[in-house]
């Protein structure tokens, strides 16, 4: 049970106090299911909309039809399975499809050795799929304003090969760009996995002990990011608005301790460091701005969530709460976990989070990031649990998970509080099916939610492994 009290101790560091709190966030597992084989095929009721374009992960669109239609017997209010995609085959040992990417007009996913691109109201394919020579190992978060991605791919196939083979890939027409091999870095730096961000146009490489940044149209190298000070190695980097780089340092000392950076994405330069107490650990960043961060002391076994201020690194506020929120962010291998949480969203003061679930039932909490002190807290609109997605025209827009005979909803709650209005009530005969989607990733946007795996595993060959899902009006 994870009960996190704010205990009567306070941890000083320089100028900085830090308030503990009891026990961690427990990493969630990975679950195991058989998926129901499922597929679209007649007319959705209770309207004569076209099917669901289903297929095998192919690109093609157009796969046969399978046993269930996914909108069978739809209700008065529901939404629709816009399509549905089911994954390519995988090895045994299974298959990474990291990311997936929104662009306005097609949705874009990694799987196994393919790109796929989809129509993001019809699902029918954007272009063909993107072929690679080997499994994809790493993607980036988002594409460049010029929607570009890379992705990475490993060197073969065998125990010693390593995931250092850059492909750029344009969203926009799903042409190959630039290709690159990255090196290894110094003694025990090594390319065995990688971690890819972008800050606008800027890619950073992250290899075990440093970071490497490009021009991400160019693939032009820009500045390395590698050891400093008294054996600070950086660890861990973040996408988006900031280029933040976590270091390990003192790795085996009486000093041992982490530091987060920001780094100028252009140049490299630093901008200010901050320096935290030993034992603890920078476990997720929550938010980049303003930066959120989430800290761990696995001995003591107590958390900490803090805000810093954008500019300095100081602290702005730290969170006050009775027990540790519960966002759903998978397991924990390394840096590239970082900003591997789904269920957490913030604005310019507000921090909204889900509150551990009790009997499958939470509480959406919005928390002032001037002062750490909660705000409100609002139920779903049914006996589940909500993870919020993002704030969007003044709400907070989150996904009440679904159970076996319901369907997913999509909310909007206004970000000053209030009943949750529903925006999508998602279709119960597509619930069994919605319901498997354990390692994934979600999106709202144009007014649809996407919901893909980013992890795949082997299943029989009778059986169907999914992808990707798409709902809306």
């Amino acid at each position: 049970m994870v009960i996190a009290a704010a205990v009567a101790v306070v941890l000083v560091v320089g100028a900085t106090v830090f308030a503990l709190n009891r026990d961690g966030q427990d990493d969630k597992k990975e679950q195991a299911t058989k998926d129901p084989v499922a597929s679209a095929t007649a007319d959705p009721k209770p309207s004569a909309d076209a099917s669901p374009s289903v297929d095998q992960g192919d690109g093609s669109g157009d796969g046969d039809a399978a046993e269930e239609d996914l909108n069978a017997d739809r209700k008065p209010g529901e939404s629709k399975v816009l399509w549905y995609k089911q994954a390519p085959k995988v090895p045994g040992s299974g298959a990474d499809a990291p990311e997936m990417w929104v662009t306005g007009t097609t949705v874009a996913k990694a799987a196994y050795k393919q790109v796929l691109g989809f129509d993001a109201k019809s699902g029918a394919p954007a272009w063909d799929p993107v072929e690679l020579p080997q499994a994809v190992c790493a993607a980036t978060p988002q594409p460049t304003p010029g929607l570009k991605v890379v992705v990475a791919y490993m060197s073969g196939v065998s125990d010693r090969a390593k995931c250092n083979q850059l492909q750029q890939i344009d969203l926009a027409t799903g042409k190959k760009g630039w290709t690159k091999k990255i090196p290894d870095g110094d003694l025990f730096d090594s390319t065995i996995g990688l971690e890819l961000h972008l800050v606008g146009d800027t890619l950073v490489v992250g290899r075990s002990m440093s970071g490497v940044a490009y021009q991400a149209n160019t693939g032009k190298e820009l500045f390395t990011a590698d050891k400093y000070g008294t054996n600070c190695y950086p660890s861990g980097f973040t996408s988006g608005s900031k280029l933040l780089t976590v270091a390990s340092c003192g790795a085996g000392s009486e000093n041992q301790h982490e530091q987060l950076r920001e780094l100028d994405p252009a140049t490299g330069k630093v901008r200010w460091t901050k320096k935290f107490p030993k034992k603890w650990r920078i476990s997720r960043v929550y938010s980049l701005d303003p930066v959120v961060l989430y800290l761990t002391n696995d001995d003591k076994k107590q958390w900490n969530i803090s805000t810093l201020r954008n500019g300095s690194g100081e602290v702005r506020s730290q969170v006050a709460m009775e027990e540790a929120p519960e966002p759903d962010c998978g397991l924990v291998l390394g840096g590239e976990a970082l900003q591997s949480c789904e269920g957490v969203a913030t604005d310019a003061n507000t921090l909204y989070l889900p509150s551990k679930a009790k009997n499958g039932v939470n509480e959406l909490i919005a928390v002032n990031l001037n002062t750490g002190k909660e705000k409100w807290r609002a139920k779903s609109t049914g006996a589940r649990s909500v993870l919020p997605l993002r704030v969007e025209d003044g709400n907070v827009i989150s996904y009440e998970e679904p159970t076996y005979d319901t369907g997913g909803t999509i909310t909007a709650t206004p970000v000053g509080g209030g009943t949750p209005k529903k925006l999508l009530q998602n279709p119960a005969g597509a619930a069994a099916l919605e319901n498997t989607f354990f390692a994934k990733e979600m999106a709202w946007a144009g007014g649809r939610f996407y919901l893909s795996s980013t992890r795949l595993t082997n299943t029989k060959a009778d059986s169907e492994q999914k992808l990707m899902m798409a709902f809306g009006p």
